[in-house]
């Protein structure tokens, strides 16, 4: 059996192991010089020895490896990637009505993407995005995504992403204070991308000596072009005026990130 391209047979693979119910990956590969797959392995994502069985409970998504050793691999033969040996025997029952739950199945198409984030610059809850999505399809069997996927793009979504221009000039203003009075934390995601940033500066400090007895604290008041929260802390001084007595810009407006901002 023969395919015209590697992403031919990744497809046909996953289609047959969607229908038969197990999960796909790429257990190796090996690359032409143009960057073209010359050599490939897929099978079983329960391939493998098995994990701590307390990472599978506080992460779901992570089916418990049985060593399975069904897979099939591929070579390219004359600009065709053609089967060179097929196993099909699996050593774990298949689900063929929870595979669409398999990571390797979650799909977000970039249309879904477009209306999670329409909505949520319109302040509709995801609740009820997921729900209309639901609707559009008939029900929720036909949706290649949960609702917790579509939680996890949202937050990636709100991410902050200053752009260049932004994030030089936020690295500049830290830079010049180079001094024990000045404080500035950055928190990152898992990937290691600027997530909430909060700062007090010499000015800051100094006011809140004098006028820190009543702070308010307030994210409605301004947001910056990427959608991102102003969040400041502000005092009042003794002409009544009020005055910043620190600053941060956040991800979003949800618990977590408002203890983070707190504690800090």
């Amino acid at each position: 059996m023969k395919f015209n391209s590697f992403e031919d047979l990744l497809s046909y693979y996953e289609h047959y192991a969607k229908t038969c119910g197990f999960g796909v990956m790429t257990q190796r590969s090996e690359r032409l010089e143009d960057q073209s797959i010359r050599y490939v392995t897929l099978g079983c994502s329960r391939e493998g020895k098995a994990r701590n069985k307390s990472s599978i409970v506080t992460n779901p998504r992570l089916m418990e490896k049985t060593d399975c050793k069904a897979r099939t691999n591929a070579l390219r033969i004359e600009g065709k990637m053609r089967l060179t040996t097929v196993h099909n025997t699996h050593n774990h029952d298949l689900s063929p009505m929870k595979s669409r739950f398999f990571r390797c199945n979650i799909e977000v198409s970039e249309f879904v993407k477009r209306v999670i984030d329409t909505n949520d610059l319109a302040d509709i809850r995801l609740n009820k995005s997921y729900g209309s999505l639901v609707v559009g399809v008939g029900s929720f069997e036909n949706l290649p995504f949960l609702k917790n996927d579509c939680h996890n793009y949202i937050d990636k979504a709100r991410h902050l992403q200053l752009g260049a221009d932004g994030v030089e000039a936020l690295r500049d203003y830290f830079m010049k204070y180079k001094n024990n009075v000045f404080f500035a934390l950055i928190d990152l995601d898992d990937d290691v991308r600027l997530k909430n940033v909060f700062w007090v500066d010499p000015r800051n400090r100094a006011a809140y000596q004098y006028f820190g007895d009543a702070v308010t604290f307030d994210t409605t008041y301004l947001k910056n072009k990427y959608g991102m929260p102003f969040a400041p802390f502000v005092g009042v001084n003794h002409h009544r005026q009020s005055i910043l007595l620190g600053a941060g810009l956040i991800s979003s407006e949800d618990t977590e990130t408002f203890i983070w901002l707190f504690q800090t």
